[in-house]
């Protein structure tokens, strides 16, 4: 489920910025730079997700698989323990806009599914930027890793909210999945025949996701979502029936079996009180209960406070909710502000806390046996700098002294352990993302050759972790990329504002794809002679729930701009910055603070790109709860949070860029800044993709955005 679904669920469609604050010339013919490498090239590399595993077997030790999306084409890869020599298995051709997500490997290892295409709008239409009149609904494919040749098995039809990932049954023969508010099953193997064989696998009311397979593939568990409350459902095959797993008025959420099949662990969320004030934010109180199928019965195990770190945290939607070995269930909770792992006996008792201090773990797998937690986090190990990075760690279940599994100037995510190996995806300062093997003496990169020759790591900065203070006295946390040119008059300089917000970025290439491309563009920006600081403002991760979750942040104040000013003022005070030359960049989110900057401090903020940015946070009124008794006052405070509440004191030029199938931020909002502005005689230059979405479906969509950025900075900053 992903971070826009659990908001409609949590709020019954409320947007996620309510309920948690959840979107070419030089610079100067005097600082010409030299050029060693170009834009296609620090955007070459291929971009690695999806990382799956499977095994041991009679015919191998124990296989991974992941996607690669490089210049447009999106492939499946796959490499076997112990020495993990990658080959490709799919063969997509050309930058056709057309991603691969949910991938799954059966127990065997022999074949891997996956799902292709674009999501449907509200409209119900499919996302095709490529100007070809194509409609390329997202379909679930099957692949056998020898052969080859992908089979259909069925259309997924996911939304513009996402679909759930796939899931494979435990004897690799039929694969699940939701969409549609159903819950759809197709067999795995394939008989020549093309055509699509899913087929619904019952009918439920609501909005069904987040099927699971039991161990012994005889039933599936999902969610029902019926609005202000939520049912969590087990399907039986052969008796073709459902039963009710403790049903409520609350919201359950994330079924999990254990192991051994006998019992179901879930989340019951507290259900929606009606005539509750939007402003302050309320707790979302939570609980982890556990059924006992033989005896039809479910009961409370552990439950969270009354206060607000006790609500249920956002990065539980991540997998950090486990049935593990020894009858343990593994959760994460912020109970004391910073989000950790705990576990809890299934027969119940006190919670064990897993991890400890001031900082938060994200990415969260179960090791091959289920005894030990596998995590990722920005725990200072040897280094502080680590609060900016992602290291893995591994915790027994039943507590202990965590074992740092990697340190040093990398960063490491989406871990997992295969036939005794523990393999991720990483990547550094000046190498981009890659999948690979952790050893005793570090790590190992797998697939090194799908790295292309000439993309340019040893031209590439080393950013400088920094930190200032806000005006308020809120410590930030930034990124420095200085260019590597000596001896030269002070530079015009960038502000990098990343989106979500609930995001960090790090001291390395990120590992979203839409920040990987950012961070990549940081250095372009670098090598042109720009010194760039890229901010973790607060409403961010990994600082803790009170930097996440300010009281006026986003729609409730906007408090987060008072961290862009003093990125401003701190570039100011650097000795190799031109005080009167600094801009801002960013997308979604980080629109709406580049837009925030331009509006509220044109002396400051001399010009910036806005890449589909919110700029009227009251235009969302219908998300906010009609019977809410401060209906009208939340609106008026959130436009009085937006940049066009100060379109009258902008003067600064700026460069529009979206496209108009925008998903997540309405183009409407480009449209109406755009005649704002107009009225206001400001220097406005735009760049529309017809049919893009928000995190563009094309390279080259990304190529055109990002020389137009440079193009823009290069006349205004001169």
């Amino acid at each position: 489920m992903g971070i826009r679904n659990l908001s409609a669920l949590l709020c019954g469609g409320t947007l996620l910025l309510w309920s948690s604050l959840i979107t070419c010339s030089a610079p100067s013919s005097a600082q010409t730079p030299p050029h060693p490498f170009s834009l296609e090239q620090v955007l070459s590399s291929p971009f690695p997700t999806n990382l799956v595993a499977a095994g041991p077997t009679n015919d191998h030790a124990g296989r991974i698989a992941w996607v690669f999306s490089a210049k447009g084409e999106h492939n499946v890869w796959i490499a076997d323990a112990p020495n993990f020599e990658a080959r490709q298995v799919t063969h997509y051709v050309g930058d056709d806009g057309m991603p691969i997500a949910a991938l799954k490997l059966t127990p065997d290892g022999r074949t891997v599914v996956y799902a292709r295409g674009t999501e449907a709008n509200s409209a119900g239409e499919i996302a095709d930027p490529t100007s070809n009149v194509e409609k390329r609904v997202q379909q679930v494919w099957g692949v056998d890793v020898d052969k080859g040749e992908p089979r259909l098995l069925g259309d997924m039809g996911c939304d513009e909210e996402g679909c759930e990932d796939i899931q494979i049954s435990p004897n690799g023969e039929f694969a699940v999945w939701s969409a549609k508010k159903q819950i759809w099953i197709a067999p795995i193997s394939g008989d020549g025949d093309r055509k699509a064989k899913a087929k619904a696998l019952t009918f439920a009311r609501g909005n069904n996701s987040q099927p699971k397979w039991s161990p012994d593939g005889k039933k599936i568990a999902f969610v029902s979502d019926r609005g202000d409350h939520s049912f969590v459902i087990i399907y039986e095959f052969g008796r073709n029936t459902l039963r009710y797993v403790s049903p409520s008025a609350d919201r359950d959420l994330y079924p999990r079996w254990s192991p051994d099949g006998s019992q179901l662990a879930f989340v019951r969320l507290v259900g929606k009180q009606m005539k509750q004030p939007v402003i302050p934010q309320s707790p979302l109180p939570w609980a982890t209960w556990v059924y006992d199928l033989a005896a039809d019965s479910g009961r409370e195990i552990w439950k969270s406070g009354p206060g607000l770190d006790d609500s249920l945290p956002l990065l539980t939607e991540d997998g950090s909710f486990h049935f593990a070995a020894k009858n343990h269930i593994v959760f994460s909770s912020e109970q004391d502000g910073w989000n950790h792992l705990y576990s809890v006996a299934a027969s119940g008792g006190p919670a064990t806390l897993l991890t400890s201090g001031k900082f938060e773990t994200e990415d969260v797998a179960l090791s091959a046996d289920k005894t030990s937690v596998i995590y990722s986090s920005n725990q200072s190990g040897v280094d502080p700098q680590d609060i900016d990075r992602r290291h893995l760690w591994r915790v027994s279940v039943e507590g202990g002294t965590p074992q740092e599994l990697t340190r040093g100037e990398t960063m490491e995510w989406t871990p997992l352990e295969i036939a005794g190996n523990v393999v991720c995806l990483g990547s550094t300062a000046t190498t981009p993302a890659m999948p690979y093997a952790v050893t005793s003496h570090g790590r190992e990169m797998i697939a090194k050759s799908a790295l292309p020759a000439d993309f340019p790591a040893a031209q590439l900065v080393t950013p400088k972790q920094v930190i200032f203070k806000a005006a308020d006295g809120w410590e930030i946390h930034g990124q420095l990329f200085e260019p590597k040119m000596e001896g030269r008059a002070p530079r015009p300089a960038l502000i990098f504002i990343h989106g979500g917000s609930i995001r960090q970025m790090m001291l390395g290439f990120h590992y979203m794809d839409y920040y990987h491309n950012a961070y990549a563009m940081n250095q372009y920006l670098a090598s042109r002679g720009y010194v760039v600081l890229s901010v973790n403002y607060r409403t961010g991760i990994m600082y803790g729930r009170h930097f996440r979750e300010p009281k006026d942040g986003g729609p409730r104040g906007g408090a987060e701009y008072r961290d862009i000013v003093a990125a401003g003022k701190y570039l100011q005070s650097l000795p190799n910055v031109d005080a009167k030359r600094i801009g801002l960049w960013g997308g979604s989110y980080g629109g709406y603070l580049t837009a925030m900057g331009l509006a509220h401090d044109s002396d400051l903020f001399v010009a910036g790109v806005d890449l589909h940015g919110v700029h009227d946070w009251s235009v969302f009124k219908e998300e906010i709860p009609a019977d809410a008794p401060d209906h009208d006052d939340a609106i008026k405070l959130a436009f009085q949070s937006s940049p066009n509440a100060a379109i009258a004191t902008w003067r600064s030029p700026v460069l529009l860029i979206q496209g108009d199938d925008d998903r997540n931020v309405d183009f409407s909002q480009t449209v109406d800044l755009l005649q704002r502005l107009r009225s206001q005689k400001v220097h406005v230059e735009e760049l529309v993709f017809p049919d893009e979405i928000h995190a563009f479906l094309m390279w080259k969509s990304w190529i055109r955005a990002y020389r137009a950025t440079e193009d823009f900075f290069a006349r205004e900053l001169k």
